[in-house]
């Protein structure tokens, strides 16, 4: 792994894959692997990418269609699992994730890559005045101490609120931003076209910001 010989110096790229680890990834209870898994090998693709890692991409079983559907990488380094240790992460995290050491120059990565592994952007036409297109983007967890963290970074670095809800039924809380604040996120989220991002997720604003 890149991090492994060296000392590990924050960047834009270091900061998405945190976003993506903090999401879809887990740290075993061993002290040294970590496991990325995601039904899109375009994430497992990217985390490589930033971690400049050598490790094969392996297919997983999924738990409810019993089909090895999923794609994980996982690699092991003591080094880089002390630092995620250091900077919020843990084994176990998802109910029990606060907040996460990231320096406000990266945030915006981080939440990127926070997108990508677990967020939503939807783009459509408004139901009552038909040339009007919406633009909403969600960010969600199963752990309130962590989205209110998000959401108070949020409104920290962009000046923007969102409003907050628990979903039913599944005890994860979700974090959204209407048309005007999405345009005020998406600008600090994707604000070069050669930065690490999920292609499909960046095409739904792009398209958006081109015909609003």
């Amino acid at each position: 792994m890149g991090v492994e010989k060296r000392k590990i110096i924050w960047s834009p790229n270091l900061a998405y894959a945190i976003g993506l680890i903090t999401t879809d990834g887990s740290l075993s209870k061993d002290g040294r692997h970590i496991d990325f898994t995601s039904n899109d090998i375009e994430l497992i693709n990217n985390l490589k990418y930033c971690l400049k890692l050598e490790n094969k991409i392996g297919k997983k079983l999924s738990g409810s269609t019993k089909k090895y559907s999923s794609f994980r990488i996982q690699f092991g380094d003591v080094l880089f699992y002390k630092w995620l240790l250091n900077i919020g992460l843990m084994p176990n995290k998802s109910k029990k994730l606060r907040s996460v050491k990231i320096p406000d120059k990266f945030f915006f990565d981080f939440l990127r890559g926070h997108l990508d592994g677990d967020g939503t952007i939807k783009r459509y036409n408004d139901p009552v005045y038909r040339n009007s297109l919406r633009l909403y983007i969600s960010f969600v967890s199963a752990s309130l101490s962590h989205i209110l963290w998000i959401k108070q970074k949020i409104t920290k670095l962009a000046g923007i609120k969102g409003f907050m809800r628990k979903k039913c039924g599944n005890g994860v809380y979700d974090l959204t931003f209407g048309k005007k604040e999405s345009i005020v996120l998406s600008k600090l989220l994707y604000y070069s076209a050669d930065i690490p991002h999920l292609e499909r997720k960046f095409f739904r604003v792009k398209d958006f910001l081109e015909k609003s």
